[in-house]
């Protein structure tokens, strides 16, 4: 594939409908089994078209990634929300379309996010994962982030264990 062909960007307001359509289809992959069938299923509704107008409209910090003219993924950090632990730092979200996956775009995504962060002056970096979602937590040990945390996080009417990845400088990841 010619690199020229992939641009990472902001979102913009047309693209909230890419964004629910990715956001169903990459929890879809990585949830299905984990999280229950009822309760999977309002947390994608949630998201839909309007949830992601309002967001862009908002200015949350949604990074895209376009692959040959299509929005194949997403990123978004911000401050972190995490207090007790001592990253600035967070990336919220990052979710490729399934086919999309496990080429090298995700971690386009996660570079994106570290620069982003850096910009905005946040030092440090944490995410949360799902313990089951094992491609995930392999996708951001690869990143180099350490296992600093671990607790119960409530999706719907289910406690899921979830695992935080920290990095205490949001420039430094293994290759």
């Amino acid at each position: 594939m010619n690199v020229d062909a992939i641009s990472i960007r902001r979102a913009r307001p047309d693209d909230a409908a890419l964004l629910a359509g990715i956001h169903d289809a990459a929890w879809r992959g990585a949830y299905l089994g984990i999280l229950g069938g009822v309760d999977l299923e309002r947390l994608i509704a949630r998201r839909g078209v309007a949830w992601w107008e309002a967001a862009i409209r908002y200015r949350t910090r949604i990074t895209v990634i376009e692959i040959a003219g299509v929005v194949a993924g997403y990123v978004t950090c911000g401050r972190s929300r995490m207090k007790t632990l001592p990253y600035a730092g967070e990336i919220f979200e990052l979710y490729l379309l399934p086919e999309y996956q496990g080429l090298g775009f995700g971690r386009r995504l996660f570079t994106a996010a570290r620069a982003d962060l850096r910009a905005k002056g946040l030092s440090g970096l944490a995410v949360r994962v799902l313990v089951e979602n094992e491609p995930a937590r392999h996708f951001y040990e690869a990143m180099g982030g350490d296992p600093v945390s671990a607790g119960l996080e409530r999706f719907g009417r289910t406690d899921i264990a979830i695992q935080i990845f920290g990095w205490a400088d949001a420039t430094a990841f293994r290759r």
